[in-house]
């Protein structure tokens, strides 16, 4: 390793093996170099950077492991409806008034709201991906995306040309922090012939597919009475199990899909704001936790969740399960942490690169304060990470070494520029003349 020298002091660093008190990492350029238990780590070498995070708890940033970024320019806008009608009558409308550069815009606004959570890696899935790209460029964080694919109004194979494209040419840029995967959008929105040649694109390529399963009850009868199996089985027919795959949401699962996943493991982005919001239910967490499939969470678009606070997500995390199953033991509060981070940078197939604090890893990195009315006092770190602690609680956050936030300051994106610019695109997506 090689680059500049960067020791961060803590209170507590959250390691694969708990929290280690008063612990030290050393970083060298964007990886991390080493973890030093308390007092034992050697002085910093002379010229090294030192960030003294003072009380905070030192944690891997999360991974927020489905979004559309730019629908945060939506969020408000139409609410209290079921999830068809909401798009139809008022997302698909809005989204046509879109214009060059607004989804640049929007994607900033969005990303401000996630640095501020302590989301160091963000999955979209979205259109115009070259402002995507930028937007990701210039706020320094780590971004997984893809163009959304439907085959509806006959473009669906001059999109996904489109997209190969663009994988060569984006995907490892910004420094590798850019990733390119394919997203066809979901199984009622292309055809099974379709979603095949995407499986084979995408293994030419090298590449991984993001996109929506099973989310509604109505979806998932559908796809039984159209193709005879679940929209999971459906992958598995058209080869979709045979390269990296992230389905967003995973609600409805039939006994044959929770079998399927006995030797298949697909990744999974629970997105339990959105999916309790919409009616549509709730992922089995709990059950798919214990089958080892690996799970991370999602805040899903703002313009459905309301919200891209991720200590939010988590909290509907856990209820949102226990809920469901009248179990108040699973999922515990330190799972739901886990797949906060390392469990998204599993479902992505990332976690040799994010996701956990060792030697090796990016340095992707956030400093939590829990000091403070609503946090204190402080008994245990992770109950109070999980169930007390919000987006305010965020000091500090790094990607490659990088410092983005600090003490409430963007460091890379101008917030008050953004946010103009995203009101006033806003206000004329939504406006009915």
């Amino acid at each position: 390793m090689s680059g500049e020298s960067t020791w961060i002091r803590s209170a507590a660093t959250l390691t694969p093996d708990g929290f280690w008190e008063g612990a030290t990492v050393e970083l060298h350029g964007a990886r991390i170099a080493q973890v030093w238990t308390a007092g034992t780590a050697p002085p910093p070498a002379p010229g090294a950077r030192v960030l003294e995070l003072g009380s905070q708890v030192l944690l891997p940033g999360f991974v927020n492991a489905h979004t559309h970024a730019a629908m945060n320019l939506l969020r408000g806008f139409s609410d209290d409806k079921p999830l068809q009608r909401w798009l139809e009558e008022d997302v698909y409308p809005a989204e046509a008034r879109l214009r060059p550069g607004d989804i640049l815009w929007g994607t900033c606004a969005a990303l401000l709201e996630m640095i501020r959570s302590g989301i160091t890696t963000f999955v979209d899935m979205y259109f115009a991906l070259d402002e995507v790209a930028e937007a990701t460029r210039e706020s320094g964080v780590r971004g997984v995306l893809g163009r959304g694919l439907v085959t509806v109004g006959g473009r669906g194979r001059e999109a996904l040309a489109e997209a190969a494209a663009f994988h060569a040419e984006a995907d490892g840029s910004a420094d590798g922090r850019i990733t390119v995967w394919l997203a066809p959008h979901a199984p009622y929105t292309t055809t099974p012939d379709f979603l095949a040649e995407v499986g084979e694109v995408a293994r030419r390529i090298g590449t991984g597919v993001h996109i929506h399963l099973s989310e509604t009850a109505q979806e998932v009868a559908e796809a039984v009475r159209a193709w005879g199996v679940t929209p999971f089985g459906l992958m598995q027919e058209v080869g979709l199990d045979r390269q990296p795959l992230l389905a967003a949401h995973a609600v409805h699962l039939r006994p044959d899909d929770l079998e399927r996943f006995a030797n298949w493991k697909p990744g999974i982005a629970h997105n339990p704001i959105s999916n309790l919001k919409m009616g549509c239910g709730m992922a089995p967490v709990a059950r798919l936790l214990a089958l080892g499939v690996p799970l991370g969470l999602g805040t899903d678009g703002a313009a459905s969740a309301n919200s891209l606070d991720f200590f939010l997500t988590m909290k509907a995390s856990l209820w949102g399960a226990r809920g469901l199953s009248g179990d108040p033991v699973r999922p515990n509060a330190e799972q739901i942490l886990e797949a906060a981070s390392l469990g998204g940078a599993r479902a992505l197939g990332m976690e040799g690169l994010i996701g956990s604090i060792r030697p090796g890893l990016a340095a992707d990195l956030i400093g939590v304060s829990l000091e403070g009315v609503g946090l204190e006092p402080l008994h245990d770190r992770t109950s109070t990470l999980v169930y007390a602690a919000t987006a305010e609680a965020v000091r500090t956050v790094m990607v490659d070494g990088r410092l983005l936030y600090r003490d409430g300051q963007f460091l890379t994106l101008d917030k008050d520029a953004i946010l103009a610019h995203a009101t006033e695109i806003a206000r004329r997506l939504v406006a009915r003349n």
